[in-house]
């Protein structure tokens, strides 16, 4: 009986916690619809909720500003994908360099870190006047951004593997390649799954300043250009679309992790 009476308890919990995301919600959602009727703010400033969510089918049915919201999603998350990969497959390769090698490390790293406090933003003038508004500055802005947290990432993914596990490795005959492949990379993967997860709300940040600034399309475009003309409820669903997509992305970047480090937090 009380194996019974525990596991059902405990089946609660978790589903009262799984539920916890969409309660929350819910809350805000109802504060908001509270603050409207109340009139507590001017209706431009804070529309209603239900306004706001009759405003989703039109954007996607006749969009604003010469293209519909999935026109801009879609432009954002190819952005985004293109030079969130970039990074990633350049930054992983760097970073276990420069931690395997102190003359790759000492070569690299003075830019490395020149580069790191620099706001990403500064950069847009640079990359405009180089690449003007097309999709190279804001692949190479993402790039510029994100690339940082990999490799830091990486390299302390790579310097926490265990030694005694490297020498095991060699006592049994394995080859530098195969200490890689085999030893280094499975143990620095949970550090380089972290630097991925932080590094896409860095992208999408860039992302949507670059939008801002230089495009014609997409949802920071969409940000920009609805604020200009009052629409808050436009932005309102904007930067929920940012958020959700932002969200998704972290999810896939979850079982992607889970996928290839499935002890951890096991051992």
């Amino acid at each position: 009986m009380w194996p019974t009476r525990a596991l059902a308890e405990g089946g609660a919990a978790t589903g009262f916690k799984r539920a916890i995301p969409f309660l929350v919600a819910l809350a805000i959602l109802v504060l908001w619809e509270v603050l409207s009727l109340l009139h507590a703010f001017s209706p431009v400033v804070l529309p209603a909720p239900l306004t706001v969510l009759r405003q989703i089918p039109v954007l996607f049915a006749t969009g604003y500003g010469g293209q519909t919201l999935l026109t801009d999603i879609w432009i954002s998350t190819a952005r985004i994908t293109v030079g969130f990969l970039a990074a990633v497959a350049v930054g992983v390769p760097v970073g276990i360099l420069m931690a395997s090698s102190d003359v790759a490390f000492q070569a690299v790293d003075p830019v490395l870190q020149f580069v790191r406090p620099v706001p990403p933003l500064a950069y847009i003038p640079l990359l405009i006047v180089w690449f003007g508004i097309g999709e190279t500055s804001k692949g190479l802005l993402i790039f510029l951004g994100t690339i940082p947290v990999i490799v830091i990432n990486t390299i302390s993914g790579v310097r926490s593997t265990p030694r005694q596990r490297i020498r095991v490795a060699q006592c049994l005959g394995a080859t530098p390649l195969q200490i890689l492949r085999y030893v280094i990379l499975p143990s620095a993967l949970p550090e380089v799954f972290t630097g991925m997860r932080v590094g896409i709300g860095v992208a999408w940040t860039c992302l949507v300043a670059a939008e801002m600034i230089a495009a014609y399309a997409g949802l920071g475009w969409l940000v920009q250009e609805a604020g200009n003309q009052l629409q808050v409820g436009i932005v309102f669903i904007s930067i929920a679309a940012i958020g959700l997509i932002g969200y998704a992305m972290e999810l896939l970047i979850r079982i992607a992790e889970r996928a290839a480090v499935p002890w951890k937090g096991r051992v």
